[in-house]
């Protein structure tokens, strides 16, 4: 079993930074084991989308609508991933979630961090 935490949400002005983090906890030898992290947001009423995803062997990738103002990385000895969040928009504003997918098919997420961004 495992479960992942996020934090680092809140209320920021547009033109604003924010950095996410998501640790992972539960069993190591099954976290050893996750082939790629990425994160999500989702509005109400709208479905969720992939923000920014990084692999097992680090090859990064990004919706059009945040490249080059969102960074996605990942700390393997905290078992922590990141989203540095720059220039933010209020219509990055979402309920963001960090999702692993792991070798035997499975994924988990965890229960969001919301992000409000003020004009």
């Amino acid at each position: 079993q495992v479960q992942m935490m996020e934090s680092g949400g809140g209320l920021v002005q547009a033109g604003g930074s924010l950095r996410l983090s998501c640790a992972a906890s539960g069993n190591i030898f099954y976290i050893a084991t996750i082939n790629n992290q990425g994160w999500y947001r989702q509005v109400s009423g709208k479905q969720r989308e992939l923000v920014a995803q990084i692999t097992r062997s680090g090859t990064t990738g990004y919706a059009d609508s945040v490249k080059g103002r969102f960074t996605i990385s990942r700390d393997n000895a905290k078992n922590t991933v990141y989203l540095q969040m720059s220039s933010l928009k209020p219509e990055d504003t979402a309920v963001y979630y960090c999702c692993a997918g792991f070798r035997n098919g499975e994924s988990y997420c965890g229960q969001g961090t919301q992000v409000t961004v003020s004009s």
